[in-house]
């Protein structure tokens, strides 16, 4: 109508029902109205409506028109997640995106954030045979073993808990497993439960503990809690100065991110390879968790059956039970190793080694041992103090229900004091050896 033969504001006003200023407004921005139209899409649209974070949203479009422009796939839960960064980036921590503030964010810039057909492009990528021939073997040579990844889900069940722990019997754990072709990285187990708030992890340093806990629906892995790990692997690859490889399966909950340090390679689903931690890895984590759960003496330690905070210490010692060689050994069995072709695979799928069935045999036999507490040795020696010359008692030797109630309150004051992960393995070495003495 602007375009045609000229009418009077006046006359224009009078039409539309609005005041005469308003129409001055509207010709004087037209270009910028204009723009703002074509690019939201929306011809119903009456109002332009700004949000209550305007540099945020502006930072926000820019990062969706650029994934977009990637042809990089943009889910709700992931959106959320780069908000929160970019709040927290531009002085807003405070700021939680939810839900409701997504979908007016949506509705402003005419966004849908629908869930991406896992088939679109599958038309068009290799076949199963020539992804793992030819396509894989390529993407290998680029990186030394230590540089490749392999990361995946499994779930484990908590034992039945003693009444007030806050835990119930048979809770599902969700754990992420993550580590390298040559065995000599395995990040930090990331453990997803369905309590956000258990209460035995009050008081606990969780920021230096060698396990974290994450709250999920149902206790499994999320798209949102899956890109949260992502970015903090990444940022710990940039901190090491590493560049990697990461290859995990296509899922819902695994959404691809175009990271500084880590590139996301996904296995295709019709490939007959298997994930390294479907060749052995994962059997291994869990047969060490079940020995340490069964040697969890009741009698002995006198609190009970283990609470999560216990099962998560357990579930961090299992994880450092899996040996280097063994993890090398999958990732082979996987064709997952550059120098896979040239060597023999040395452990079928979920099988294991001689040495591992006579270490376990070894743990069985330790689990023979009753329980019953030793009785001390209460010979009353007398020794002469230098100083006073008064008889002073020689300490008798503490049973095994003191000897583990020390370790759980030297256990404790880590959990609270502790300024690093790596003193529990100094911990956990400690309580093996405990174990040893008190199995011999």
């Amino acid at each position: 109508m602007l375009e045609g033969p000229k009418v009077s504001q006046s006359e224009l006003a009078k039409r539309f029902g609005v005041s005469q200023p308003q129409i001055c407004r509207i010709i004087k921005n037209k270009e910028r109205i204009l723009s703002e139209w074509h690019r939201n899409g929306d011809p119903e649209r009456k109002r332009k409506r700004e949000g209550k974070d305007a540099a945020l949203e502006a930072a926000l479009l820019r990062w969706v028109e650029g994934a977009r422009a990637a042809d990089l796939p943009v889910s709700g839960p992931l959106l959320q997640l780069k908000a929160k960064h970019l709040a927290e980036a531009l002085g807003r921590p405070d700021l939680e995106p939810s839900g409701g503030w997504l979908a007016h964010f949506g509705a402003r810039h005419n966004l849908a954030f629908k869930k991406p057909l896992a088939e679109k492009g599958d038309a068009e990528q290799p076949t199963a045979e020539h992804w793992a021939g030819v396509v894989l073997p390529g993407l290998l040579r680029n990186y030394t073993p230590s540089e490749i990844y392999a990361c995946g889900e499994t779930g484990v069940l908590l034992p039945a808990s003693s009444p007030g722990k806050g835990e119930s019997a048979g809770d599902r754990l969700t754990l992420l497993l993550c580590a390298n072709a040559d065995g000599s990285e395995k990040a930090p187990l990331r453990v997803v439960g369905e309590s956000p708030r258990p209460r035995c992890l009050q008081g606990v340093n969780l920021g230096q503990m060698p396990w974290s806990y994450r709250a999920g629906s149902l206790a499994g892995m999320t798209a949102l809690l899956f890109a949260e790990w992502l970015q903090e692997f990444n940022e710990g690859m940039r901190r090491q100065g590493k560049s990697v490889l990461l290859l995990l399966t296509k899922h819902e909950t695994h959404p691809y991110l175009q990271l500084s340090n880590v590139r996301m390679v996904f296995i295709p689903p019709a490939t007959a390879l298997a994930q390294p931690l479907d060749h052995g890895i994962t059997s291994d984590l869990k047969g060490h968790y079940r020995r340490r759960l069964l040697r969890w003496l009741p009698a002995e330690r006198g609190t009970g059956q283990p609470t999560l905070l216990d099962a998560l210490h357990m579930l961090a010692q299992a994880w450092g039970d899996v040996r280097p060689g063994l993890i090398t050994s999958c990732f082979r069995a996987a064709g997952f190793s550059p120098d896979a072709e040239a060597l023999a695979l040395t452990l079928a799928p979920g099988l294991l080694s001689q040495e591992q069935l006579e270490r376990r045999t070894l743990m069985d036999e330790e689990l023979e041992h009753d329980g019953e507490p030793v009785e001390a040795d209460r010979n009353e020696g007398t020794a002469e103090d230098e100083d006073t010359g008064e008889p002073a008692a020689v300490q008798p030797c503490p049973s095994e229900r003191e000897v583990w109630g020390s370790l759980a309150t030297l256990r404790r004051y880590l959990e609270c004091r502790a300024t690093s992960p790596d003193l529990f393995q100094a911990f956990y070495e400690l309580e093996d050896a405990v174990h040893m003495v008190l199995a011999g």
